[in-house]
């Protein structure tokens, strides 16, 4: 049957995000909402959909942004596309589809990083013998999303998954029940407020940036408002004390926002938010929880991360490393030029971008 194409608009989200969220590797960050919300902060959504006959058969959220003083952009595609990638005709033809589009827009580079773990050797060879170059070798946080996360398989009953947790975890979570820690979960859209001032006490205690309050109620608002994501927040003795901001989209929930008072922190609450997370996204059917970035497989206890590592790892999620990030590159010359230059105007800004690396990782930022 004949694969078509087209660029989709508000009128066919519908059909566009049940196609992304019922993929297997379908992501929130592939969905129409959060191509919403990166328009909030300079980047322009481009949604494309093929068909086989009347049948999605591959989706791409491609981000457009210019590159300062060049005069040409470029297209980044989170955690996308979103397609069967043994279908190599489907493959071939969004290829020769976006190659179009980076035409018609001045786009210099396709950067793509697909939910694909690393082991898929197949994909991997596909990706290269198609022209992709991987842009990014490190191991760690040194691409746009996190190369390492913790997943968390839910379907078990919820008794069988607290028991798989490790012992100290257990013990957390019990605790903070124990000394009367509540989660609200019906939160409305009075408590952002509440979770971002948290998050700026989290902010100058850890000294990372975070985005304006306008970003999050962005999120609310295209994200929230879609029941794509929910606000969490932990009470002790009836003062917020910790939050957090859990996503999802098909089967699969993700812990991207977290912040923490200075005070009370020996009640564990984050344990316990953590915990009601898994059972909200679990009631919702999901299969996958996701607890985002970690700095690698095996981290020593010198590492200044270890103890982000430490707490995700006592959930008992299966550690997974995806390919990481590849360029498709429209114009070596620009490509070239951007490569170099990107140093210089990236030395500015490498040290903030590192803490908000590291504050992403924590759960406390994401992009």
């Amino acid at each position: 049957m004949r694969l078509q194409a087209r660029v989709i608009g508000p009128q066919e989200e519908a059909l566009y995000d049940h196609f992304v969220a019922h993929s297997p590797k379908g992501h929130i960050l592939q969905s129409y909402a959060w191509g919403e919300v990166k328009a909030f902060t300079g980047w322009r959504p481009i949604r494309l959909l093929v068909y086989e006959g009347d049948r999605p058969v591959a989706a791409v959220s491609l981000l457009k942004r210019s590159l300062p003083g060049l005069r040409k952009s470029i297209f980044y595609s989170p955690r996308g596309p979103v397609l069967d990638f043994e279908r190599e005709d489907v493959w071939r033809y969004l290829l020769s589809e976006v190659a179009a589009l980076a035409g018609q827009e001045g786009v210099i580079l396709w950067k793509i990083d697909p939910d694909i773990p690393v082991e898929n050797e197949k994909v991997k060879e596909l990706l290269l013998a198609s022209g992709f170059r991987l842009a990014v070798a490190g191991s760690g946080f040194e691409g746009v999303q996190p190369r390492h996360v913790f997943r968390l398989d839910i379907t078990p009953p919820a008794e069988e998954i607290l028991a798989s947790f490790h012992p100290k975890t257990r013990y957390n979570l019990r605790l903070a029940q124990k000394r009367g820690v509540t989660i609200k979960s019906d939160c409305a859209p009075e408590d952002l407020r509440v979770f971002y001032d948290l998050l700026t006490e989290t902010a100058r205690r850890d000294r990372f940036l975070i985005r304006s309050y306008s970003y999050f109620e962005t999120i609310w608002r295209e994200l929230v408002a879609r029941d794509y994501a929910k606000l969490f927040l932990a009470y002790y003795q009836g003062e917020p004390i910790a939050g957090t901001l859990a996503f999802i989209f098909g089967d699969k929930a993700w812990y991207l926002y977290g912040a923490s008072s200075n005070r009370h922190r020996n009640v564990m609450p984050n344990y316990l938010l953590q915990w009601t997370m898994i059972l909200w996204a679990k009631e919702r059917g999901c299969r996958i929880y996701d607890f985002r970035g970690v700095p690698g497989k095996e981290v020593g206890e010198d590492h200044p991360l270890y103890g982000l590592y430490r707490f995700k790892k006592g959930f008992n999620g299966i550690f997974t490393e995806f390919i990481g990030e590849y360029d498709y590159v429209y114009s070596p010359f620009y490509y070239w030029l951007w490569q170099a230059a990107q140093p210089v105007y990236s030395r500015g800004i490498s040290r903030l971008l590192w803490w908000r690396k590291k504050a992403e990782a924590r759960g406390e930022v994401g992009e």
